[in-house]
């Protein structure tokens, strides 16, 4: 092997032949994290030798990857509204439709937020580092996910404004917020079956299926989050693609007006947002 580019086409082919999609992308990640360079610098790279150790460390991790291994996995990394989170088996990897939810919290000011079910605290701390007057509590049943949030918030400066309590939804936490952001797990216990590999095998189950219908954690929001917001608070909540109207109704049936369901970039119903009147 004589070159990067030689190695990426290398890879390239062993990941396809493997199955996983967009294997030409999935190359130049695994690579570039092996060669310990920035993804965009491999084209400027594409003619410069490379070491056998290099190569055969990333053939290694297209291995890892041949098996389901999702590569925010193999690199410990995930980026997500212009940041860098640490992620591994302990939380849910945020996915770049989450970002919806951040942008939509963001279109109105606010000053403290409540985050339920945190995992890796992705979207905690990102609002807070979009507001930096703002502070932040995350919640998260799993002592494990709390861990890697807390470890993000000091990576990402905003340890300082930013608390996490263990306990399921609004358990452990007392007083009023501005704003209650929740990405729960949303995925019916019959729909786990049919999960890639990768979210199926290597991220918390807990984090993607109430083992029920899909809709139990949004009851158990819409039940309590008018006692936590203050007159005016925002509540936002990520959905599956299919909820819109049960979750529409269950914050109506609370008391909270809705104002919006929001579409990702795919047209896909992505978040519901409402408010206390």
């Amino acid at each position: 092997m004589n070159t990067v580019q030689d190695a990426l086409r290398a890879l390239t082919t062993t990941l396809k032949a493997d199955g996983i999609p967009d294997a030409a992308r999935e190359a130049r990640l695994l690579l570039a994290h092996a060669m310990g360079v920035e993804n965009n610098r491999l084209t400027l790279l594409a003619h410069d030798k490379i070491a056998a150790a290099v190569f055969e460390q990333a053939q290694v991790l297209c291995t890892r990857r041949a098996t389901g291994e999702p590569v925010s996995h193999i690199r410990g990394y995930r980026a997500f509204f212009g940041r860098r989170f640490s992620v591994d088996r302990r939380v849910l990897d945020p996915r770049p439709e989450t970002e919806l939810l951040v942008l939509e919290a963001l279109k109105n000011p606010f000053s403290d937020v409540l985050d339920l079910g945190t995992g890796s605290g992705a979207i905690l701390i990102s609002l807070l580092a979009e507001r930096p007057g703002a502070t932040g509590i995350g919640v998260d049943i799993s002592e494990a996910a709390l861990e890697v949030a807390t470890q993000n918030a000091e990576t990402l400066g905003v340890a300082g404004r930013a608390a996490f309590l263990q306990g399921s939804w609004f358990d452990t936490v007392g007083g009023l917020f501005d704003l209650i952001v929740a990405n729960p797990p949303y995925i019916a216990a019959a729909e786990m079956p049919a999960l890639q590999p990768e979210l199926r095998l290597y991220e918390p189950r807990v984090a993607l299926t109430d083992e029920a219908d899909g809709l139990r954690a949004y009851r158990a929001i819409a039940a309590q989050a008018p006692a936590h917001l203050k007159p005016g608070g925002r509540l936002l909540v990520e959905i599956g693609a299919t909820q819109a109207r049960q979750v529409c109704e269950l914050f109506s049936a609370a008391g909270l007006d809705v104002t919006g369901v929001h579409p990702d970039l795919d047209g896909r119903d992505r978040v519901v947002s409402a408010m206390r009147p």
